[in-house]
């Protein structure tokens, strides 16, 4: 795909009619399309918008892509952040705009989809053995000279079924061998001879090129810096000794990647510890939910609070209820639930209530549970609650927040909407 064809793809999520399909819109924006409406200018507030709306911060998005942009280029780090957080082909392309060397994704179809808006490079975080899918990536691979897609390994078996698959194409798949973050962690190879097994097998194909290592090192057990560290160095000495052997000859480069949103400092310290090779090392970070980050489980998490002075990721997510029920003085209902809040890690947060254009703290209200469709709040007697009030929760793990919503509005800071997001789960 050439880059003039992405943009077309980009611009027709512009042309798309705004319709049912898509909640929290102004009903009266029903037939205008994505670009006409944003070209409204519609305060978030008083545009005719309908709640349960979530809304993107412009500012603290932008704020977000600049700081990690700025942290990947000061540590020397190569950065493909995690695309499965957003599936937003527009946030892909503000992420390589803003010196992303690719986009990484965990399925095929997440694949698809950056595909089909122009992505380049691709690493792909996930065993593959799919053979369907395996012919769909060589065919791709054959049609665009320009497209690089790298995928794990983490067994014989799976690189004999991706040999089986990909048989007649004409470039072949390249793959890293994916280390485990220790027994009883997710995928990956347990031991070092049983990576050199897989490189093996990799090697004995014309399908596949063997062209580095990688793993997650969030699945560390009991993680903490001492493990993750001990575990990062297991990965650095794993690319080592496969360079010894000769396993990356007549390539380019090596590539050794890890990286969440927990670990990416330990990432970046073990990664400047890397020994020269016999070939350049492309030092790949992947981390993902930096984007939006949130209020909950990133915001308790994120490297940032072990470095302060490397700067600070900002909260960009708010998702904007109403009180429709307060039946005591001890509780109230907003008519956002399971549906359209992230619950996996930590229930929503109560942060902000605006009534008459105001808007003030929420204090004494808290959110106890979720139904599908509302919010349980509990309050205090120094809470100022009434129905009607527009209450602003945070959300905690962008990547189950972004896939409730297919087109979230992006407000400045005053409510005035200046773009939309659309998503693909």
């Amino acid at each position: 795909m050439t880059a003039d064809t992405a943009a077309e793809s980009l611009a027709r999520l512009a042309a798309e009619r705004v319709d049912h399909r898509f909640k929290g819109l102004p009903p009266d924006a029903d037939g205008l399309t994505v670009a006409e409406l944003a070209g409204q200018r519609r305060n978030l507030f008083t545009g005719g918008f309908a709640t349960p709306v979530l809304a993107l911060s412009a500012e603290r998005l932008e704020h977000n892509l600049r700081l990690m942009e700025t942290y990947a280029a000061r540590h020397g780090l190569a950065f493909a952040p995690h695309g499965k957080t957003s599936m937003a082909p527009q946030l892909f392309q503000r992420q390589i705009e803003h010196g992303a060397w690719g986009i990484t994704l965990a399925v095929p179809h997440q694949v698809r989809v950056a595909r089909a808006f122009g992505t380049r490079r691709v690493f792909l975080a996930n065993e593959l053995v799919d053979a369907a899918a395996l012919r769909w990536i060589a065919a791709e691979l054959d049609a665009d000279p320009q497209f690089e897609l790298v995928c794990y390994v983490d067994s014989v078996r799976g690189v004999e079924l991706m040999d089986a698959a990909l048989r007649g194409a004409t470039r072949p798949v390249d793959v890293v061998v994916e280390l485990a973050a220790g027994e009883g962690a997710r995928t990956g190879v347990r031991t070092e001879a049983e990576c050199a097994a897989v490189a093996d097998a990799v090697a004995a194909t014309r399908t596949l090129r063997l062209v580095g290592v990688a793993g997650y090192e969030g699945e560390v057990p009991k993680a903490d810096t001492e493990r993750v560290t001990a575990w990062l160095r297991r990965l650095v000495a794993l690319a080592a000794d496969f360079d010894r052997a000769g396993r990356f000859a007549g390539l380019d480069g090596i590539i050794v990647s890890a990286g969440g949103s927990a670990w990416f400092d330990a990432v970046a310290e073990v990664f400047a510890e890397i020994p020269e090779l016999s070939l350049p090392v492309l030092k790949l970070l992947r981390s993902g939910a930096y984007v939006s980050h949130d209020d909950g489980h990133y915001r308790k998490l994120t490297p940032f609070n072990r470095v302060p002075e490397e700067g600070a990721l900002e909260p960009a997510f708010r998702l904007w209820t109403q009180v429709v029920s307060r039946p005591s003085a001890e509780q109230a209902f907003v008519n956002a639930g399971k549906r359209d809040a992230a619950y996996d890690l930590d229930l929503p947060f109560a942060q902000v209530i605006r009534r008459d254009g105001a808007e003030r703290p929420a204090t004494g209200v808290s959110v106890t549970a979720l139904s599908d469709q509302h919010a349980w709040l509990a309050t205090t007697p120094e809470a100022d609650l009434e129905v009607g009030d527009w209450v602003g929760l945070g959300l905690s793990h962008p990547c189950t927040s972004f896939d409730k919503w297919q087109l979230i509005p992006v407000a400045e800071a005053d409510g005035t909407v200046v773009d939309y997001v659309r998503t693909f789960f």
